[in-house]
């Protein structure tokens, strides 16, 4: 009996020092709760969902307060911890195309095709008056520039089956040459395949005084189509029977250089002659090149590349591969261009050299040219860009020399002449002869005086000189 009463009374005093234990840690915050505030660590850490939150028990309420500045997440598990740590590895960039690396090379801007009559000096000009139905941006591809009266229409499409690729071309067509003029582009897109439709941009230039009787609207140009059973005017052409003939009338040769230079929508240009056809796909092939932009492209200094120029004999096909076009020059069916007319004009930097390269993949450097030495009076056909000098519209083809006084302001800005390796021109089959012409070379001496005393002069103030350049 004594010892069950025993039993009962340490049993009730266990239990009193429990509770009193447990009041005690309440009331004093116990060792516990102390060493977490010491430690830095709130109570509220185990709830990041709340700020302040009570805790409430049989007793007083205890505050417990968060830190507001940086919720802290529960220990995450180690390997999802190191995949939230470790970054992703970012997908490789695509490949930049030909386009692309070319339009960040060049930082060209795309020109639209609108059509205007606006006055050019002493010239009425059409732009775009028939436009072509291809737009191109300007990083597309290169635009052969080049000029004309309807007689050498012929050409267009044999040019245009070799280059495909868009051809800006100004005709002169003063008085009466302007309805055969625009007949013969009808013909030219309605009845030779759809290339001249597709890809050609017609512009019309005449004399102020030598305005045709009438000029229909751009858009009202061609309101029926062209009936193809009829000889087109360029096909029996008589250069006696033309306006221009009639009238004595010179031909502006650097007025339609320029228009169809500048309405060019590439950023890179061929400015050329109806007559030269070029090598095929110079056009991609060059582009190319340019988007490698190594070696002699990163001088800092302007440039242009020169294109070789050949003819062949009359009964000859125009070479397509600078291999057949060194088996005509090797068996004499072909020369380089103007040998027997005016060598000194076409007489290029490293001419044997590169006719004795065999032909290979692509386009490259050949070599890198000036104007001045032996090839002070080089008249150079290139690849260039709007940024080129333009030729002076005061010359005319009659009176010769009408690109020196580019060349001129070619030296003194001292461009580089970098010279393609497998890309060519060829001339419409028929080697050139000279012919005297009494009349041509009294219009050349006029030509020359102009230079001399007026345009040369003008050329220096403007450009500057440099030593070893000269009209």
């Amino acid at each position: 009996m004594y010892n069950n009463r025993k039993t009962f009374i340490i049993k009730i005093l266990i239990i009193l020092c429990v509770i009193y234990l447990a009041v005690h840690v309440i009331y004093s915050g116990g060792p516990v709760i102390r060493e977490l505030q010491q430690s830095g660590r709130s109570l509220a850490s185990l709830d990041n969902n709340i700020e302040t939150a009570p805790l409430v028990q049989d007793g007083p309420v205890i505050q417990v307060t968060t830190n507001t500045t940086k919720q802290q997440s529960p220990p995450a598990d180690p390997v999802e911890e190191e995949k939230i740590i470790q970054p992703s590895t970012p997908s490789p960039k695509p490949e930049k195309t030909v386009f692309e690396k070319v339009k960040e090379i060049t930082q060209c801007l795309d020109k639209p095709i609108v059509p205007k009559t606006q006055q050019r000096g002493d010239y009425w000009v059409l732009y775009n008056y028939v436009r072509a139905e291809r737009t191109f941006k300007c990083e597309e591809t290169i635009t052969y520039t080049t000029h004309a009266d309807y007689s050498f229409l012929d050409n267009l499409v044999p040019l245009l089956e070799k280059w495909r690729a868009p051809i800006s071309i100004a005709l002169h067509a003063p008085g009466t040459d302007f309805a055969s003029t625009v007949e013969s582009v009808a013909h030219l897109r309605d009845c030779t395949g759809g290339l001249v439709r597709e890809l050609v941009t017609f512009h019309i230039y005449f004399s102020t005084k030598h305005v045709p009787k009438e000029v229909p609207k751009h858009s009202n140009v061609f309101e029926e189509p062209y009936n193809c059973s009829l000889t087109p005017p360029y096909l029996n052409a008589s250069s006696d029977q033309m306006y221009k003939a009639q009238k004595k009338l010179l031909y502006p040769v650097n007025v339609g250089r320029n228009v169809a230079r500048e309405m060019a929508q590439t950023y890179y240009i061929l400015p050329s002659d109806i007559e030269l056809y070029p090598s095929p796909n110079i056009s991609s092939k060059f582009l190319d090149l340019i988007a490698k932009n190594t070696g002699p492209l990163l001088s800092k200094n302007p440039k242009v590349f020169p294109l070789h120029i050949f003819e062949v004999s009359a009964n000859s096909q125009v070479p397509e591969t600078k291999t057949a076009l060194k088996e005509l020059l090797t068996n004499g069916t072909a020369l380089p261009f103007h040998k027997k007319l005016c060598p000194g004009c076409h007489n290029i930097p490293k001419a044997k050299e590169w006719q004795l390269a065999p032909e290979s993949e692509g386009l490259h450097i050949f070599h890198v040219g000036k104007r001045n030495g032996r090839f002070i009076h080089w008249e150079p056909i290139f690849i260039g860009t709007h940024n080129d000098p333009l030729y002076d519209e005061r010359l005319s083809w009659e009176g010769k020399s009408d690109k020196m006084t580019q060349g001129y302001a070619l030296c003194v800005l001292n461009y580089d002449f970098l010279i393609l390796d497998n890309a060519f021109l060829v001339h419409k089959p028929g080697i050139k002869m000279y012919k005297k012409d009494a009349k041509r070379a009294m219009l050349a001496g006029k030509t020359n005086q102009l230079i001399k005393k007026i345009i040369f002069p003008e050329l220096k103030v403007l450009y500057g000189v440099r030593k070893g350049c000269a009209v």
